[in-house]
């Protein structure tokens, strides 16, 4: 179903209400998502990016039905992931001959998932298509935002900007635009979004971002490649990831943790209570992680100043669950966080050590040796877990 986005603009994408888990099952998606296809139709008609390939069939044949596939003159696809082209091969064995504009890493890229030797016309920063009526189709590279393939689109003369993964979010909804959308849902998705997927490459993400605006283009619209689009002050999502991507930090502790008979989780409550009577301006938010979304999880520790992570030890390691999570924050190389950790122990005790280097790994300043306590916490344990919060509040900065 063709939406209006802007004159000559419109939305032919795709809402998947049912999708609850992404990138196979590493993203959860409470609210589902869409993928979002536009096509921009004046002398030329482009159609920019397409859909993922279970809804290939359908998205061509709404095409067919609504625009006319003959009609299309040539594909924009600003990034090669299979959410983005997935419909590529049923829209070209309909229309072969069509051109395909993207980067020569996004080449690679459709040639490696697709095997095919397309009509591809590799573009660069600063290249162009004139499609008409004073209008043409404007390329500015955007690798790492979030693979080396990814550009930009901007369309002169309309002002709109089609960011594919950039500014976007996982958010299915009727409602097309970001003024017509609960605010509170939006932008919990957006910041889930730029936690989990885009701050490995936050200095990219500030870089790209100077240099578009510093290009002082017009903008009244940014069209993202998943959720709403961008059209009541498309600047605030800009605002809002410059800031994301400085090393961001809120007033907040996350303690995650894991545990086997309540030991840990005990240790962990205890500490919570401990910052919070040190620090009553700080929030502090607990996660047991084998219970929690992780995706929810790595939003708060994005959000945090400072963490603490605990497991009772198992095997002389950590329990799978904590294992897990810690490799993936690993991964996202978080900066500006101080963090300790925890637990408790039977016999050897390795686990808080354990799970204090690989915060160290991840790039967090680790303040000390953490709490390691054998056995059931007593009453007196949990004190000193209490005592132990309220001296961390101390070592991140919590305000008395």
């Amino acid at each position: 179903m063709m939406r209006k986005v802007a004159e000559n603009v419109s939305w032919v994408g795709k809402i998947d209400w049912e999708l609850k888990k992404f990138h196979g099952s590493e993203y959860s998606t409470h609210r589902g998502s869409s993928y979002n296809s536009y096509l921009v139709r004046e002398e030329k008609t482009a159609l920019i990016d397409t859909v993922w390939m279970p809804f290939a069939k359908e998205f061509v044949d709404n095409l067919e039905a609504e625009v006319g596939l003959a009609n299309i003159d040539f594909v924009v696809q600003n990034h090669a992931e299979v959410d983005h082209s997935g419909a590529l091969p049923e829209l070209l064995r309909r229309r072969p001959d069509l051109p395909i504009y993207c980067t020569a890493n996004a080449v690679k890229s459709l040639k490696g998932h697709y095997h095919q030797d397309w009509d591809f016309r590799v573009v660069k920063t600063g290249d162009s298509v004139d499609i008409g009526n004073g209008k043409k189709l404007v390329f500015v590279e955007a690798p790492m935002l979030h693979w080396p393939d990814s550009m930009f689109t901007y369309l002169a003369g309309g002002a709109i900007l089609f960011s594919n993964d950039a500014f976007g979010q996982h958010l299915a909804s009727e409602r097309l635009f970001n003024d017509a959308v609960d605010q509170n849902e939006l932008w919990e998705e957006c910041v889930k979004y730029y936690a989990n997927i885009l701050t490995p490459f936050s200095s990219f993400v500030t870089k790209k971002i100077q240099e578009v605006v510093g290009m002082n283009l017009p903008l009244e619209i940014i069209a993202p490649s998943h959720g709403v689009i961008w059209r009541d002050n498309p600047l605030q999502i800009v605002t809002k990831y410059a800031e994301w991507a400085a090393d961001y930090q809120e007033n907040q502790v996350t303690i995650f943790y894991d545990s086997m008979w309540d030991g840990t989780r005990k240790l962990a409550e205890g500490m919570a209570q401990g910052i919070a009577e040190a620090s009553p301006g700080t929030k502090i938010v607990a996660h047991n992680v084998a219970k929690t979304d992780k995706n929810d999880v790595i939003t708060d520790v994005f959000r945090s100043k400072a963490v603490l992570a605990g497991s009772p030890t198992i095997n002389k390691g950590i329990l799978n669950a904590m294992a897990g999570i810690l490799e993936e924050i690993e991964g996202l190389r978080f900066k500006n966080k101080k963090a300790a950790a925890f637990g408790c122990y039977g016999w050897s005790g390795e686990a808080p050590k354990l799970i204090a280097e690989r915060l160290a790994k991840g790039g967090f300043e680790v303040v000390d040796e953490g709490l390691k306590t054998l056995w059931e916490p007593d009453a007196a344990t949990i004190e000193a877990a209490r005592a132990y919060g309220r001296a961390f509040a101390g070592k991140i900065g919590g305000a008395a």
